[in-house]
């Protein structure tokens, strides 16, 4: 059984912009960020400059639990682009704190995959100035 892996090396993504920057810099300390309004307590992602529900520009950054649910997936064999490595698994994982993000899973066999799984999130350095949320199976709590 091969368990998928982050990526590693130069990949494409899109450069940190003013409202994104806080969500690149909690990446690289450990931090899965979101926005939350001040105004109508909306959470917000991936980062805006205004708020989706009321068009309020009061948001605030909140620290996530980094533990979701697989939504959806596929598995990878022929990638759009050379920068990266096969197999990977796009998947849109459920936040708990409400919001849905895109992200690659690893230490899973792609088998083992299935809708409902649940994760929790781990930071990988792919180069010296990127970090990527990856998302990992969350694993059992134990019983005493």
């Amino acid at each position: 059984m091969t368990l998928l892996e982050p990526q590693h090396g130069p990949l494409p993504h899109a450069a940190p912009t003013g409202a994104s920057a806080p969500f690149w810099a909690g990446c690289a300390e450990g931090e899965l960020r979101f926005q939350r309004c001040r105004d109508c307590a909306a959470v917000t992602f991936p980062p805006v400059e205004t708020c989706r529900e009321c068009l309020s520009g009061d948001l605030a950054w909140e620290v996530s639990s980094g533990r979701g649910t697989v939504y959806s997936w596929t598995v990878v064999h022929r990638p759009a682009t050379p920068a990266f490595a096969v197999p990977y698994a796009p998947a849109i994982v459920d936040v708990a704190e409400g919001f849905q993000l895109l992200s690659n899973l690893v230490d899973v066999a792609p088998e083992d995959i299935r809708a409902g799984l649940p994760v929790a999130v781990r930071f990988v350095a792919v180069t010296d100035s990127l970090t990527l949320p990856y998302f990992a199976p969350e694993a059992p709590e134990e019983t005493p």
